[in-house]
């Protein structure tokens, strides 16, 4: 795998992309935020790690501004900081995975080779729909009644879980399988809140809301007619 490593400490950096090179993966270092953000636009990388206090730019800020630039490059967030509040921070801007220092060099492996494994999308398959909802995955674009509807990558995810399971409940354990590879619940509202704005940028302009919330259960994509 190609993989962007952000991370000012020499020491870590040097540890990290040793030990990833010796499992044969392609490395690029990168020492600042901004440095950082240059390499990642072009979305050459199948895993990103970046350190949350980077100088120049925090690695929390150039995650933020890549999501809204539509980049959907897996990452995996650095930090000294281990609080359980730091960690929902990192995890709701966008982050995949969260590794506090120290950690092990197997473990970063591991969680990289997670990140690494999501599914790439058959030829074939390039479209989804689900009522007057219609999903391009190659362009991670979203149209209802024809009218495009923007959304962030995490969105896009999670209208594809439920357009893909249409009629059918979507736990909360199920998006965070799918959408943030946890095989734990992180005791966040993680779930909520990403779902939260994808209806309200379902719901404009419309009177239908196509998502109901089914209780104790989950979530259900309703499809009228």
């Amino acid at each position: 795998m190609r993989i962007l490593v952000a991370e000012d400490d020499s020491d870590t950096a040097t540890r990290i992309a040793e030990c990833l090179e010796g499992h044969g993966h392609d490395v690029t270092l990168a020492v600042t935020g901004p440095a950082a953000f240059e390499l990642a636009v072009p979305g050459v990388f199948d895993v990103m790690i970046l350190d949350r206090l980077l100088p120049g730019t925090d690695g929390l800020s150039v995650m933020t501004t890549l999501r809204e630039q539509g980049c959907d490059t897996p990452v995996l967030m650095l930090t000294a900081l281990g609080g359980i509040a730091d960690r929902v921070e990192g995890l709701e801007a966008g982050a995949d995975d969260y590794l506090v220092k120290p950690f092990a060099s197997d473990e970063l492996v591991a969680r990289v080779h997670a990140l690494g494994r999501r599914p790439l999308l058959g030829a074939a398959e390039t479209r989804l729909q689900a009522g007057d909802i219609v999903l391009n995955l190659m362009r991670h674009q979203c149209t209802r009644s024809g009218r495009p509807v923007l959304l962030q990558p995490r969105e896009f995810e999670l209208l594809e879980l439920l357009v893909r399971n249409a009629g059918r409940v979507v736990t909360r354990k199920m998006f965070l399988e799918a959408v943030w590879g946890f095989r734990f619940d992180p005791q966040t509202n993680i779930v909520q809140s990403h779902l939260s704005r994808l209806r309200t940028k379902l719901r404009e302009g419309f009177e239908h809301d196509p998502i109901e919330t089914v209780r104790g259960e989950g979530y259900c994509l309703r499809i009228e007619g």
